[in-house]
This record gives structure tokens, sequence and C-alpha cells, in this order.
């Protein structure tokens, strides 16, 4: 975990979003790479087996209560499956038209949850069939798969690749709203807007400015702390998606749309939209319940 930090150090001085394309590209690849390797060693193992592991109970416990709490972990993970609304304007700011931007955000959110809805439930689904209850948080990196090595080392290193553009892809655009806004705040502070030019032998000058070495150095240190103390795979992920899902998935984009379109209060299009995001609401809230329990049982129990 110090070296990942110590390595986002350094990748967070991109100093622009519209710089990352080849860092989006290297993490897609990664991304189905290692899926298509983790869908096959889990095909493989139920091929192996000679059987389907697993039950429609799912994991025993000693109580209800418990039972319970990790059905609501499993809804934020599920939930934080797809965390992409986060950064769509961003992207979307990134697009060139004709054709226009919406148009193409549309074909690739439509193309995008397919084929994330897709590794996700053949993964998973290979990976409950392949170990039933057994089955590790991360099928790679939990230790399901041990052999042929090399295969899985490559997958893991693909992981890690693929988390070092991740992370980047959804800081670069708090890095972004945290700069301009203390920019706009303080036009005339010297710290915050002064830019100075390095001159490295042998390599090109480097434009340092002194507002973005530090922000995105504390940034990327408290992240870095945080994830240390609570390295929780699966309960930290529900709870990110508890978090994030219904504010940003549903009822931002419910609001902004009823605005778009001129929705009357109390039609059944707008009732049917805020039952919707009032059911979702309470999938968010109990995901998040259940993440803090598994969290706290993981940090204490």
């Amino acid at each position: 975990m110090l070296m990942f930090g110590a390595l986002q150090i350094f990748v967070s001085q991109i100093p622009d979003f519209h710089s990352m394309e080849w860092l989006s590209v290297l993490s897609a690849v990664m991304s189905f790479t290692y899926a298509f390797i983790g869908l096959g060693f889990g095909l493989a193992k139920v091929i192996e087996n000679g059987t389907i592991k697993g039950s429609l109970g799912g994991v025993s416990t000693s109580s209800t209560a418990s039972k319970l709490f990790l059905a609501f972990q499993a809804l934020g993970d599920m939930a934080c499956a797809y965390p992409f609304s986060i950064i769509v304007l961003e992207i979307q700011d990134t697009l060139k038209s004709p054709p226009s931007q919406n148009k193409t955000m549309k074909k690739a959110a439509k193309f995008a949850t397919l084929v994330t809805t897709f590794f996700y439930l053949c993964c998973g689904c290979f990976g409950y069939a392949a170990f039933g209850n057994a089955t590790p948080g991360n099928m790679l990196t939990g230790f399901g798969f041990y052999e042929p090595y090399w295969l899985v080392d490559f997958a893991n290193a693909c992981i890690v690749l693929h988390l070092v553009g991740g992370y980047q892809v959804f800081a670069q655009p708090v890095f972004a709203f945290a700069e301009r806004g203390m920019r706009k705040k303080f036009p005339n502070n010297s710290f915050i807007n002064q830019v100075h030019t390095l001159k490295l032998p042998f390599l090109f000058p480097v434009q340092i400015s002194v507002l973005r070495l530090c922000f995105r150095t504390l940034y990327v240190v408290s992240t870095t702390g945080v994830a240390m103390l609570f390295p929780y795979f699966n309960q930290v992920l529900g709870l990110l998606g508890g978090l994030n899902f219904w504010p940003l998935c549903i009822y931002f984009p419910i609001r902004m749309y009823t605005a778009q379109k001129k929705i009357q209060p109390w039609s059944s299009q707008w009732l049917a939209l805020q039952v919707f995001s009032i059911f979702c609401f309470c999938v968010a809230a109990v995901a998040f319940i259940g993440s803090i329990e598994g969290v706290i049982s993981a940090r204490f129990g």
C-alpha cells in the first residue's frame, strides 16, 4: 500500500484530465485482461470439480442479523460496480463534436453497462460455482487460485496497473474541482496561482505548481492512510457504494431529467420517478448500514 501510494503521488502530478487518455486506455486493457483470466479460471475450476458448488442460501451465519448485514453489504458491493456517474461529466467535457457529446455518452454508457454487467455476472457466478461458500472476496488477489503461478501473477499485475489508472480517473476530477475553486477564491495568491519551470537534465522542462504539488500529495497521503487503517476489500467497496449510489446515480440525474423535460409534479411520470428514487435510497441506506457493520466487525471484531 505504501508503494502504491508513493506511485500515486508521482502520477497525480499529471496537470490536466485531458492528457490522461493513455492512462485510461491502459486501465481498460488491464481490466479486460484480468477479467478474462478470472472468468477462465472460474470456468476451468468448475469443470475440474465436476460439480457446481454453493447453495441458494449462501454462507451460513450464526444469527439472522449477521445474515442480513452480509446481504446489505452485498447490495453495497453491487452498487459500487457502477460508479461511472462520478466521472461522466468530466469525460463528456473532453469529447469533441460532432456528433454531439450527449449522443456519444449515451452510446458509451449503454456499452459500458452491458460489458460491466456481463463480466461481473460471469466472474461472480463462476467464482461461486467454483468455490461455493469459501469464495474469497476477490478470486485473484484473495488466493482463490494458485496455479498456474505465472498467469495468476500476471493477472494480479494487471489489477495493480488497472488500479493505478483507476485511482487517477476518479481522483483527477476531485483535483480539478478543488484547484479551480481555490484559484477562483484567491486569484491573487502567489502560492495558489504561481507555476515554476523545473529544468531536468536530459529531459524536457517540467511545469511545477506549488498548489498542485502540495494539495495532491496530501490527498494521496490521506487516502493511503485510510486504506491502511481499513484494508477490507468487500466492506469498503460496499461502504463506497452505499455512499455514492443514490445521490450520484439516482437523485441528481432524476432531478436534472425532470427539470430538463419539465415534468409536472404529481404527474404519473413524476410519481414513478419519485418511487424509484425512494426505493434506491432504501437500498443505498441498508447497503451503507451493512457495510459499516462489516468494517467495524473486521476492524474490532
